[in-house]
């Protein structure tokens, strides 16, 4: 598991995990959040928590290659 980047301090972590199943992804965590967003299509399944989605699909947008990346890196 790699964390990717934290949102609202150290309390949510943006991962792309190793031994993961397709279609590529990663997951937005902490306590019991547990958000994955797909990359090809940016879709998203799992409840947000109040006020991060924005903030989590910008970073997400803007770091879309890296994150592909890393998926392939791990799922090659």
């Amino acid at each position: 598991m790699t964390t990717k980047q934290r949102f609202r301090g150290n309390k949510y972590r943006l991962e792309v995990r190793e031994r993961d199943h397709g279609p590529a992804h990663c997951h937005l965590v902490g306590g019991e959040v547990d958000v994955i967003i797909y990359l090809a299509d940016l879709h998203t399944d799992g409840t947000w928590p109040r006020g991060l989605r924005a903030e989590v699909m910008a970073w997400v947008q803007a770091h879309l290659t890296d994150l592909w990346k890393e998926w392939h890196q791990w799922h090659a």
